[in-house]
């Protein structure tokens, strides 16, 4: 079963936004007002990621090895492989 890619959405009448695992083809409405949402965007990370942390700086460190950024919420870094340390 594949897993559901993370989408953002938005209420178009209040601008209030959601992040939501969507699928295909299914409706989704606000639960304060019951408009459709519509989609913004998708959520970085794509699958086949681990992380399940939204791509944004307040999320991300860099890989001591390879100085790449990586979601803080990984052990291993998804480019080089090599376990990054603790946070601190």
């Amino acid at each position: 079963m594949s897993t559901p890619l993370r989408y953002r959405m938005r209420t178009p009448s209040t601008g209030r936004e959601v992040f939501i695992a969507a699928e295909p083809g299914k409706t989704y409405l606000d639960r304060d007002t019951g408009e459709q949402l519509e989609v913004v965007g998708k959520v970085l990370p794509l699958p086949p990621s681990k992380s399940q942390l939204p791509w944004a700086v307040e999320n991300l460190r860099f890989c001591p090895w390879c100085d790449q950024m990586a979601q803080k919420d990984l052990n291993e870094c998804p480019t080089c492989e090599r376990r990054m340390g603790p946070l601190q």
